[in-house]
């Protein structure tokens, strides 16, 4: 699975299930792996609760993801690193996310 495709989606919980389906996994065998009922991976999925960091980790490193923190600052470079793997990436428009870092970033410096 390719990193760059967390990119593309907007939020959290559409990342993980988004991840979960290209992992061809079903909420039942993801929660039987990091140790969570299946109704709640339902619910972290639908965004109606929000995870422990500890079960995020354990979900993110179940489908092939290891979460990081990382500098506001280094986000264009991350994304853009990112968005060099994608394939066609160069002929797709900037997603709203990298536009927002991008132009937040910018008025950070001018400051």
């Amino acid at each position: 699975m390719e990193p760059a495709a967390a990119i593309q989606v907007s939020s959290w919980p559409a990342a993980l299930r988004d991840a979960r389906r290209r992992s061809r996994m079903s909420q039942r065998a993801l929660s039987s792996r990091i140790g969570l009922p299946q109704g709640h991976v339902s619910r972290i999925e639908n965004g109606a609760v929000d995870p422990r960091l500890s079960s995020a980790t354990k979900i993110a490193r179940t489908l092939g993801f290891e979460p990081m923190l990382i500098p506001r600052r280094a986000m264009p470079v991350v994304l853009g690193l990112l968005r060099g793997l994608e394939p066609g990436a160069a002929e797709r428009p900037l997603s709203a996310i990298e536009l927002l870092v991008g132009d937040g970033d910018a008025q950070e410096d001018d400051e």
